[in-house]
């Protein structure tokens, strides 16, 4: 077998984030198709908020597939099926047809934007089982990152080119990225282990890494109480992530006097605090364990969303709202580590699928909590509170989960000592 580099495979899996991550800077597309076409804005942002969703299912429900196929043929199949979601939007563009563009985008666009989202995680984690946070926040760093490299990019490229010729060209850039980078990704021997280390309980030499909780299948995980624990936690931390985001720039303006400009600032740097809280918070999580960074999340964010409802200083303001973004990224790349340490790697790709549903339902419920709110009430003040609300529910949810996983652990321990005594 080939060797490999790990660090490659993690710059492998960062090519492969990057390109798909470029949706978040959807937003780009918006006044030109309006433009263009006479597009309503609202059904043009559907085809992202189905992308999304396709995006959780699509990683559910091919989860299995992905395990099957191995990292470098479901990386292909990412590479096609997102690339073809992309030039089909084009030809949507091209003959005018918001409903194949819809279709495109979202539908076909979103499984290739779910296959390519646990392609590389689930293999990192097995890559870096002594850095599992550090591995999956580099990874999915990437995604966080990705608006602000592609985001550019897109607003250039309308500027000097037709539309749609836009589409085919980007299509063709992400299908060279997302391809090129799974030519090298590849899951680790059988046993494989970083050098200098050694498995919990086998010999006395070296560093240790601590075993897993268990290794469960998928089917196995889903009769689990932490399983719902950690769904509902992932439900709600991007719910309130996603629906700040969503009225991010026009809150800006009318609660803390930021001018247009300023606002559109502020919501370039939220994607910087996004992708670096990816990084940082996963990597801490390693040192800090994953039960306690989650119950960190949401202690900053009710805190962060109650004082938003108090807060009209621009300063502290922007300084507040990046706080929440960096809890927002670091939930989804401290996940797939956490999710290793509770069910092992035997089918991780699989269930980080099946969680991930909770994001493409967030993505719907989140944005649409903030626009009913606001209709009847014309205050952010009652979002704010229901938000804290959740959030203060789901830290609730955490200390549960800690719990359940001391008990397990515990009746592990005890199981083992009788077994070898």
């Amino acid at each position: 077998m080939e060797k490999k580099n790990r660090w490659l495979i993690a710059a492998s899996a960062v090519g492969i984030h990057i390109s798909i991550g470029s949706v978040y800077a959807y937003s780009v597309m918006t006044l030109p198709l309006n433009q263009l076409h006479g597009w309503q804005k609202g059904d043009i942002t559907l085809a992202f908020s189905i992308a999304i969703l396709f995006l959780g299912f699509s990683a559910a429900f091919l989860g299995r597939r992905v395990e099957r196929m191995g990292p470098r043929k479901s990386g292909r199949m990412s590479a096609i099926f997102y690339s073809l979601g992309i030039m089909g939007s084009g030809l949507a563009v091209k003959i005018g047809s918001l409903p194949l563009f819809i279709f495109c985008y979202g539908v076909i666009g979103g499984i290739g934007l779910g296959v390519g989202y646990i392609t590389p995680v689930s293999t990192l984690v097995k890559w870096f089982p002594d850095r599992r946070g550090l591995a999956t926040g580099m990874a999915i760093m990437g995604f966080g990152f990705a608006a602000m490299i592609f985001g550019p990019i897109m607003a250039k490229l309308f500027l000097v080119m037709d539309i749609w010729k836009v589409y085919f060209l980007l299509g063709a850039i992400y299908f060279c990225l997302i391809f090129g980078s799974s030519l090298y990704i590849a899951p680790p021997p059988p046993g494989w282990l970083p050098p200098g280390f050694s498995a919990e309980g086998q010999g006395t030499g070296g560093k240790i890494i601590r075993k897993d909780l268990a290794q469960l299948t998928v089917n196995e995980a889903i009769r689990t109480r932490r399983f719902y624990f950690m769904w509902i936690m992932l439900f709600i931390n991007i719910t309130c992530g996603i629906a700040l985001i969503s009225v991010a720039s026009p809150m800006g303006q009318e609660v803390a006097g930021l001018s247009p400009m300023q606002a559109a600032a502020m919501v370039g740097l939220m994607g910087l605090f996004n992708g670096g809280g990816r990084i940082c918070w996963a990597s801490f999580s390693d040192y800090l364990g994953r039960a306690r960074t989650f119950m960190a999340f949401f202690i900053i964010q009710v805190l962060a969303f109650l004082a938003l409802t108090k807060t009209s200083q621009p300063l502290a303001f922007q300084g507040i709202i990046f706080l929440i973004l960096t809890c927002y990224g670091g939930g989804f790349s401290t996940l797939p580590a956490f999710l290793g340490d509770m069910f092992g790697t035997k089918q991780l790709g699989t269930i980080h699928g099946y969680e991930l549903t909770a994001w493409g339902i967030a993505g719907i419920v989140g944005p649409t909590i903030v626009t009913r709110v606001l209709e009847t009430t014309g205050s952010y003040t009652t979002t704010l509170y229901i938000f804290a609300g959740l959030l203060a529910f789901a830290l609730l949810v955490s200390c549960l989960m800690a719990g359940d996983l001391r008990t397990k652990r515990r009746m592990y321990s005890e199981q083992a000592a009788q077994e070898t005594s």
